[in-house]
């Protein structure tokens, strides 16, 4: 590491002595007068960023050396404007004639470097591709040189793009008079993501040199003080493989869609998706105009990361929080019955079952896994609505997760306080109905819905849930650790649990279940489907859900995964477009385990410098969710 940083060093003060030669001396301007005074500048360096890695320390972001083509203007700096224009513009069309690679750059933007800032290097190419670099390197011309400089590099691409993020550049250079502790390339900054959140961390201590002119402008000597620290690493609690899988699935059988998946036994996020997703490297060392204009206005919005800033309507998969609600709050049994017709009045208004034919009697088993409605809105109005909303909140709805990304989307669970302050009514009869089935003004994210399958699936044991696991410097000295935190014991009935998972496993199992497609095989899958339309009526889309654990009697993965369906299409459902996407998952992940077994808690400490990809130089009441049956 040493050598690798000594040998960064020595190719970036060679880069500020290569040109000696002396133009034809001109009358100086008065701009330049203190540069023809002995001198000593402090030049800062930027250091490296740390490495955003997987739980297993595979390397999600890194940091890499780049090299540009730039242009050493000669000392003493004596020049005119129009001289030093006409010599920067010699090197110029020969460089471009040279490596074939076109250069743009304004004739004001070379007077002014030169005026201000001409002591050092002008990029004319940056991120020299590796042809170029070899002929650069050969030295086609005294005052051509060739300049490392630190780019952010994502080795994976678009992988987990939402959660890691990207970076820019904090700041154009200044293109006032160089001053003590300039920086000699711009650094860089998070700007979304784990990036952004952990920008301080990830950064590093810059490292400075001092350079030494004499009175006649000649540089006469130049030391290293102080090499740059490299920024801290942030270790995830994302499996790399998982995610991909995760990513895999979207991309081959959705448009629109997240998808999430959670260690119930500790709350660890392992895979968090959202389809479309976009390359960060894009936007390294600057986003090209056309790509950021081709995202933007990408009506499938690639930037969006769907499964934590994004709520839907659940749906029919919110029946997991009235189950829950109803059992435990002692009201309904689990033999008690209610009768499932097509429709069912409430007032003056028919609220429907997905089903046109009468399902006759059932218990909540039984209503649970053919996601009976009318048996729903039976349950609902019985228990009442404060029931309902305690427990979803409990069960972490309606409320942020708190992972260390911004922007993530609270939710809705309506109460009578946002009834009036929306409605300007408190909670009617209706409104039960409808938040019964996951309708009305109920809005979830996928990655809630992973987390209340993930606490169901511990018992009622609340892990925080969480999305990194620790910091660590260099040297792999941890600097933070985030451990396992019980956010809350909610004491749920073994009974009420039980009966739940029957249910659950019924949905994908039982004859009459509306998950078929989410089987896996060899193990137990429970879940639950949801169908809900969202948006205004024109535009109005679906969402289809499928939410659960698996294997069902020991969890070791809770989920949801979102289907976004097309405006006005009205054949997407939870059961043919969403539990497919977990089926598919499931299948793929449960039969690597039998070939080649691991322990997902066998978590060693990462050490983010060692990679062999590591190239750093240093360390309406009428809502109708019809559920689809086939398989």
């Amino acid at each position: 590491m040493r050598t690798i940083t000594f040998f960064f060093f020595s190719a970036l003060l060679s880069t500020l002595c290569a040109a000696t030669n002396e133009p034809i001396v001109e009358n100086p301007k008065p701009t330049w007068e203190t540069q023809l005074q002995a001198r000593t500048f402090q030049f800062s360096v930027p250091a490296p960023r740390g490495q955003i890695t997987d739980r297993n320390g595979k390397p999600l972001a890194q940091t890499r050396v780049s090299y540009n083509l730039a242009l050493q203007f000669p000392t003493p700096l004596l020049m005119s404007d129009e001289k030093a224009r006409l010599f920067a513009k010699q090197y110029i069309t020969f460089a471009q004639g040279t490596l074939k690679h076109p250069i743009t750059i304004s004739d004001q933007a070379i007077v002014n470097h030169y005026r201000h800032r001409g002591l050092l290097p002008l990029d004319l190419i940056e991120d020299l591709s590796p042809e170029e670099l070899v002929i650069a390197q050969r030295g086609i011309s005294p005052y051509l040189t060739v300049r490392p400089t630190y780019f952010r590099y994502y080795p994976q691409n678009s992988l987990a793009s939402h959660l890691i993020g990207y970076t820019g550049r904090q700041a154009p250079l200044s293109t006032r008079l160089i001053e003590n502790k300039d920086f000699l390339f711009p650094e860089t900054e998070g700007r979304e993501g784990i990036e952004q959140v952990f920008d301080s961390q990830l950064r590093g201590r810059p490292g400075n040199f001092f350079v030494t002119y004499d009175q006649a402008g000649k540089k006469s000597s130049e030391r290293t003080a102080q090499s740059p620290v490299p920024g801290n690493s942030v270790i995830t609690t994302i499996d790399q493989d998982l995610q991909s899988l995760c990513e895999k699935v979207l991309r081959e059988n959705c448009k629109r869609g997240a998808m999430v998946f959670i260690d119930p036994t500790s709350g660890e996020i392992l895979a968090m998706a959202s389809q479309p997703g976009f390359n960060p490297n894009a936007f390294i060392p600057v986003v090209n105009p056309k790509v950021f204009k081709q995202l933007t206005k990408d009506p499938d919005v690639p930037l969006l990361p769907r499964a934590f800033r994004s709520a839907y309507p659940p749906g029919s998969a919110f029946k997991t929080v009235v189950g829950v609600a109803a059992l435990e709050s002692g009201l309904i049994g689990p033999n008690d019955t209610f009768h499932c017709p097509p429709t069912f009045d409430v007032g003056n208004v028919t609220f429907h079952n997905w089903k046109k034919v009468d399902a006759g009697k059932l218990n909540f088993v039984q209503a649970f896994t053919q996601s009976c409605n009318t048996w729903f809105y039976q349950c609902g109005l019985k228990i009442k609505a404060q029931p309902i909303i305690d427990w979803a909140h409990r069960l972490g709805l309606g409320r942020r997760t708190g992972i260390p990304l911004k922007a993530e989307a609270k939710g809705n669970i309506p109460d009578d306080t946002y009834m009036l302050r929306v409605q300007h009514r408190r909670i009617l009869p209706g409104d039960i109905a409808n938040m019964s089935i996951g309708q009305g003004d109920i809005l979830i994210t996928p990655l809630q819905a992973a987390q209340e399958m993930a606490i169901i699936a511990a018992g009622g044991i609340f892990h925080q849930t969480r999305l990194v696991k620790q910091i660590q410097s260099p040297d792999n000295k941890v600097i933070a650790a985030y451990p396992d935190r019980l956010r809350a014991n909610l004491e749920m009935d073994p009974n009420v649990l039980s009966t739940l998972r029957e249910a659950m496993v019924d949905v994908t199992e039982d004859a009459q279940g509306t998950a078929h497609r989410a089987q896996a095989p060899g193990i137990h899958v429970a879940g639950k489907t949801g169908t809900a339309q969202w948006g205004p009526t024109n535009k109005q889309r679906t969402a289809a859900w499928f939410i659960g654990f698996a294997p069902a009697d020991h969890p070791q993965y809770a989920f949801a995964a979102v289907y976004e369906g097309e405006p006005g299409d009205n054949n997407v459902h939870g059961g043919s477009q969403a539990a497919p996407l977990i089926g598919k998952v499931l299948q793929q992940l449960f039969t690597k385990q039998k070939e080649t077994p691991t322990i997902m808690k066998a978590i060693p400490v990462a050490s983010p410098n060692n990679s062999t990809n590591n190239p750093l130089p240093v360390p309406s009441p009428d809502q109708s969710t019809e559920e689809d049956l086939s398989n």
